[in-house]
């Protein structure tokens, strides 16, 4: 199982459509990007709980509601009475989500490490990211887990910045930087790359992050595809067509598709994946890249689940 870490809210988005100018219609979907990554891995038949405070409000009931539906465990579920995070979402010309976050001080934040959780044999990895990398206390909390625990299980990254909940870049790269040194697997998207680091190459900076520890960068670039480095070296693979409805939750289902094909195989491991080999590592970026299409050809974060990849890998 797959102990995933990090935010759980409700994502807003702005319906126009149809409604006076002096009218907002609005469409909520649960979301978060751990919370997604947690959904996604169950729906590609991986077992996965989450790590997050919840609401005891009406929306947190609901979030409660969504895991419970798609067989997420509930168990490290930190009950809290502060409120649920609300992220506003508009769609660029190119269909890509533009955030507002609505939260500071709510449940998902108020992890501290008195909830720190002991952790059994069942639990082969920790996956951290987005801004619970950076907002306090939930981040020193996450960040003393990840510690505690890199030495003996697999430890995923995905940064996903958002600069909305936390504008200082230089911050958000010092977390990453500080998180990457623990991860045994990062994804990370050329986006994200060009906000932490404008004056570098992408590539350069995916590949400065392997080491003895560190055996698997994923690199992503939308609509061009994504690339791999490893010990095997370094190659892309082209995106796969689709008419894309929108972006949102693409990059949580390439981080789930990573994570499920380890697990599907027994690979969940630190000693496991400096075992792998060049052709596993190639189905992985394959396989992500196509789950990741499915989702872009969908409106909102609606994650794929296995039979679905398996009938388009199946073409």
């Amino acid at each position: 199982m797959y102990l995933v870490c990090g935010e759980a809210l409700f994502d807003v988005f702005i319906q126009n459509d149809g409604v006076r100018s002096n009218e907002l219609a609005f469409k909520a979907i649960a979301g978060g990007s751990p919370f997604n990554v947690a959904l996604g891995l169950r729906r590609l038949g991986s077992d996965a709980a989450l790590f997050t405070g919840i609401s005891s409000d009406s929306l947190g009931q609901r979030l409660r509601q969504v895991l419970r539906d798609e067989g997420v465990s509930d168990a490290y579920l930190i009950a809290s009475d502060a409120p649920t995070t609300l992220a506003m979402v508009g769609l660029d010309a190119a269909g890509s989500p533009q955030y507002s976050f609505r939260g500071e001080g709510c449940a998902d934040r108020q992890l501290l490490a008195e909830h720190l959780p002991t952790l059994d044999a069942g639990v082969r990895g920790l996956h951290v990211g987005s801004f619970s990398l950076v907002v306090e206390p939930v981040a020193e909390t996450l960040l003393t887990l990840v510690q505690r625990e890199h030495d003996r299980r697999l430890i995923s990254l995905d940064p996903n910045v958002r600069l909305g909940p936390a504008p200082d870049i230089a911050h958000w790269r010092e977390r990453v930087e500080t998180f990457a040194g623990y991860a045994h697997l990062i994804k990370v998207s050329e986006e994200d790359l060009q906000l932490l680091y404008p004056e570098r190459d992408p590539q350069q900076v995916a590949s400065s992050w392997l080491n003895q520890r560190c055996q698997l960068v994923f690199l992503t670039h939308g609509s061009k595809g994504a690339s791999v480095h490893c010990r095997h070296g370094h190659w892309s693979a082209p995106a796969v067509e689709v008419h894309t409805r929108d972006t949102v939750g693409a990059g949580d289902t390439f981080q789930a598709a990573l994570l499920s094909y380890l697990a599907r195989h027994d690979l969940d491991s630190p000693e496991a994946l400096a075992t792998l080999s060049r052709e596993q590592i190639d189905a992985m970026l394959h396989l992500a890249i196509e789950a990741a299409a499915l989702t872009c050809a969908r409106v909102g974060p609606d994650l794929p689940y296995l039979h679905e990849l398996e009938r388009q890998s199946a073409r």
